[in-house]
C-alpha cells in the first residue's frame, strides 16, 4: 500500500489535536470535521482544512458515518483516523470506510465486531488459550438458569452485560438471596443502554486490579507487546489515574501477561494498536477482560516509558508498512503517570461540572506533558465527555514520577469549573498508593468528602490514620483536598 497524504479525523477535542500532531511531522494534509458548537476549538484550527458537519449533539455531527465519509471523499482523504469514543469501535462504520475506497485506521469490521462484543470475544481468546475468570462464555437465558449458574460458580458472583462497558448492566452479587433482583435489573440496564439485554456471569474477583497491555499488530503478521498500564484507580468503573509500569508485576508475569495479550490478538486476526485488558487478583493471577479496538485515552503513559509514538505506528501500519522491531527491541524506560483532568465535582459525586475556563495555565517543565483541546476563555460543553486534558508526566522513576506530578497538578490553575485535581493529589499522597497496595476499590475504602474540606495537611493525616487502623470510610466519590490557587473561582 502506498502512504497516506491527506487524513481525515473523526473525533474532536484532545486526541484529535493529538493525532493531527502526528499526521503533520509525517507529511500529512489533515483534514478536521467539527460541530457547530467547536466551531473554534483548537482542534478545528490546528488542521489544514476544517468542515462543519452538524449541529452540536454528536447524534446529528461526530456520529454522522455518511457524512463523515463524505467529506472524505470531497477533500480527497485516503484515510481516516477515528481516534476514541464516538465511532472508533464501530464495525459499521469500518466497513462503510473500507467499501468507499478509504483506509480505515485501525483494525477490520470483522475484529471489531469479535471484540466488541464481551461473549464472542471470550469464545475467541479462549480457543488461544488465554486465561478466562470462571463463569459462562455464553447469554444466560433466565433467572433460574443463572441462579443454577451463580451457585455452581460460587458467590460471590458478577452479571455482566455482553455489550457495551462503562460498568452499565453489572452487577455484583454476594449470595443466592439477592440474585434474582440483582440479575433482572443487570438484564434492564443493559437493555436501555446498548439494545441489547444479553448477560453472563463470572466469578467475582475480590482485591481485583485492572492491568491493561498495549499491542500493536502490523499487516504482515508481526504482532508485539508495548508493556503494561496499571489502571486501578477508578470512579464509576472509568479510569481517573493511569501508570506505566504497574508496581506490582514481576517480570516474569509482565511477560506471560503480554505473551496471552499477543494471542488475544491473534485469535481475531487484529491489525493495528489494541489494547487488551485483564482483571488481576491477590493471588497473583489473571483474567481475560477485555480488548478495545482503538487507541486508548491513557496511551501517552506507554509512549513515554516506550519512546514510540503510538499514532505514528497507528499510521504507519495502516499504510502497510512493518513493524520495524522485534518484542526483544522494546525498551521499558522509567515511569510515567497520567491524570485524566475532567470537569467534575469531586465533592459532589465527581458530577459534571459546566462553566466557562475563566483562567487555564497548563504546568510546564521537564517530563510534563499536557494533552488538551481547550483554550482560556472557552466553554465546557454539554454535549461531549467533561474531560479537559490529560495531564502527563515522566521520570526516571516511581517515585519520582510521583513527586512530578504532585508538583505539576499545584501549577495547574484551572478557574471556572471544577476539577478531578484535587481527586489526583489525594491519590498521589494516599499511602495505599504510595506504597503499591492498593485495587480498584481505592475509592470506596479511602475517600469519603469530609477529608476534602480540611487543609490538605489535616486530610493526608487523617487519610493515613484510617488506612493504618483499617477504620476506612466508605465512598462518596468526592475529591481531594487542595489549597492550590485553582480551588478559588
Amino acid at each position: 500500500m502506498s502512504r497516506i497524504r491527506k487524513l481525515l479525523i473523526a473525533n474532536r477535542g484532545e486526541i484529535a489535536v493529538r493525532i493531527a500532531r502526528s499526521a503533520k511531522e509525517m507529511g500529512m494534509t489533515t483534514v478536521a470535521v467539527y460541530s457547530e458548537a467547536d466551531a473554534r476549538a483548537p482542534h478545528v484550527t490546528c488542521a489544514d482544512e476544517a468542515y462543519c458537519i452538524g449541529p452540536a449533539p454528536s447524534a446529528q455531527s461526530y456520529l454522522q458515518m455518511d457524512r463523515i465519509i463524505e467529506v472524505a471523499r470531497q477533500t480527497g482523504a485516503d484515510a481516516i483516523h477515528p481516534g476514541y469514543g464516538f465511532l472508533s469501535e464501530n464495525a459499521t462504520f469500518a466497513q462503510k470506510v473500507n467499501e468507499a475506497g478509504i483506509r480505515f485506521v485501525g483494525p477490520s469490521a470483522e475484529a471489531i465486531e469479535v471484540m466488541g462484543d464481551k461473549l464472542s470475544a471470550k469464545q475467541a481468546v479462549q480457543q488461544f488459550g488465554v486465561p478466562l475468570v470462571p463463569g459462562t462464555a455464553y447469554a444466560i437465558q433466565g433467572v433460574a438458569e443463572a441462579q443454577t449458574e451463580a451457585e455452581r460458580i460460587g458467590f460471590p458472583v458478577m452479571v455482566k452485560a455482553s455489550a457495551g462497558g462503562g460498568g452499565k448492566g453489572m452487577r455484583i452479587v454476594h449470595d443466592a438471596a439477592s440474585f434474582a433482583e440483582s440479575f433482572q435489573m443487570a438484564v434492564s440496564e443493559a437493555e436501555k443502554s446498548f439494545g441489547n439485554g444479553a448477560v453472563f456471569i463470572e466469578k467475582y474477583v475480590q482485591q481485583p486490579r485492572h492491568i491493561e497491555i498495549q499491542i500493536l499488530a502490523d499487516q504482515h503478521g508481526h504482532c508485539v507487546y508495548l508493556h503494561e498500564r496499571e489502571c486501578s484507580i477508578q470512579r464509576r468503573h472509568q479510569k481517573v489515574l493511569e501508570e506505566a509500569p504497574s508496581v506490582i508485576l514481576t517480570p516474569d508475569q509482565r511477560q506471560a501477561m503480554g505473551e496471552a495479550a499477543v494471542k488475544a490478538a491473534q485469535s481475531c486476526g487484529y491489525v493495528g494498536a489494541g489494547t487488551v485488558e485483564f482483571i488481576y487478583d491477590a493471588s497473583g493471577a489473571f483474567y481475560f477482560l477485555e480488548m478495545n479496538t482503538r487507541l486508548q485515552v491513557e496511551h501517552p503513559v506507554t509512549e513515554c516509558i516506550t519512546g514510540l509514538d503510538l499514532v505514528r505506528e497507528q499510521l504507519r501500519i495502516a499504510a502497510g508498512e512493518p513493524l520495524g522491531y522485534t518484542q526483544a527491541e522494546i525498551p521499558m524506560q522509567g515511569h510515567a503517570l497520567e491524570l485524566r483532568v475532567y470537569a467534575e465535582n469531586c465533592r459532589e459525586g465527581f458530577t459534571p461540572d459546566i462553566g466557562t475556563l475563566k483562567v487555564y495555565r497548563r504546568p510546564q517543565g521537564p517530563g510534563i506533558r499536557v494533552d488538551d483541546g481547550l483554550e482560556e476563555g472557552m466553554d465546557i460543553a454539554i454535549y461531549y465527555d467533561p474531560m479537559i486534558a490529560k495531564l502527563i508526566v515522566h521520570a526516571p522513576d516511581r517515585t519520582s514520577a510521583m513527586e512530578r506530578m504532585r508538583r505539576a497538578i499545584s501549577d495547574y490553575v484551572i478557574i471556572g469549573v471544577e476539577t478531578t485535581l484535587p481527586f489526583g493529589q489525594f491519590v498521589l499522597q494516599h499511602e495505599a498508593f504510595i506504597s503499591g497496595h492498593f485495587d480498584t476499590h481505592f475509592v470506596d475504602q479511602h475517600f469519603s468528602p469530609d477529608l476534602l474540606e480540611m487543609g490538605q495537611d489535616d486530610a493526608i493525616a487523617a487519610a493515613l490514620a484510617q488506612y493504618r487502623t483499617g477504620q476506612v470510610q466508605p465512598s462518596v466519590t468526592s475529591g481531594a483536598a487542595s489549597t492550590s490557587a485553582w480551588r478559588r473561582r
